[in-house]
């Protein structure tokens, strides 16, 4: 099938795509018209009225919203993985700053922020724009930040055989800069290191100094 089609394909605002991306996550198993009712009671509960103008269309666009950031739920993100070259190469691949915006499971709130991946490859590589799509779709679920860095890191672990994984994720939580304690600016960083990473300091070191470098 190409990588680009002009199909019947609406998206949710009812325009028709420039291009369908069959990589992307599956939204067609979440239950929209459900989402959209519990909206609804939720907007009355909080003393609103959902029938006002303004709110009338508000279900549908939360509930396409949430099909979207919870796709992850319903895929895979590890077969992005199973694409590998065979290169003799032994050295540290590093991809920095891929973007992400994930929820919160205890607010249902959004973190956004930035994930680091690097790896020690055991005679097999990877297509860089994979790393990013896994982050991706890992991060379209709701989690906490500790969880999604452990599971991207046990991916590329398992998937690529590396000899060595680490993982960091730097986000911004929205549970803690909009609403309870209000600290905007506070920043969460996490690590999950594997192999080579974890077990040799001079390696963790390493790979810690290029994730840390300027650009």
């Amino acid at each position: 099938m190409p990588e680009e089609s002009c199909g019947s394909s609406r998206n949710g605002d009812g325009v028709p795509p420039l291009f369908i991306d069959h990589n992307a996550p599956r939204t067609d198993a979440v239950d929209l018209k459900r989402i959209e009712a519990a909206v609804r009671v939720i907007l009355d509960a909080v003393g609103e009225d959902p029938d006002r103008e303004g709110l009338l269309e508000t279900p549908a666009r939360v509930a396409r919203m949430y099909a979207e950031m919870f796709a992850g739920l319903h895929s895979d993100p590890a077969r992005h993985l199973s694409k590998v070259f065979t290169e003799e190469y032994d050295e540290i691949v590093l991809v920095r700053d891929i973007s992400f915006c994930s929820m919160c499971e205890h607010h249902l709130l959004p973190f956004t922020g930035k994930a680091h991946i690097a790896y020690l490859p055991s005679g097999k590589v990877v297509g860089l724009s994979k790393l990013a799509r896994v982050v991706e779709e890992v991060a379209r679920r709701p989690q906490v930040q500790e969880r999604m860095t452990q599971t991207i890191a046990d991916m590329v672990e398992d998937r690529l055989s590396a000899k060595g994984v680490a993982v960091v994720c730097e986000a911004t939580h929205s549970c803690m800069t909009m609403r309870g304690v209000r600290k905007p600016g506070s920043l969460c960083l996490t690590s999950a290191m594997r192999g080579a990473f974890r077990d040799d300091p001079k390696s963790r070191a390493e790979v810690l100094g290029l994730i840390n470098r300027e650009a």
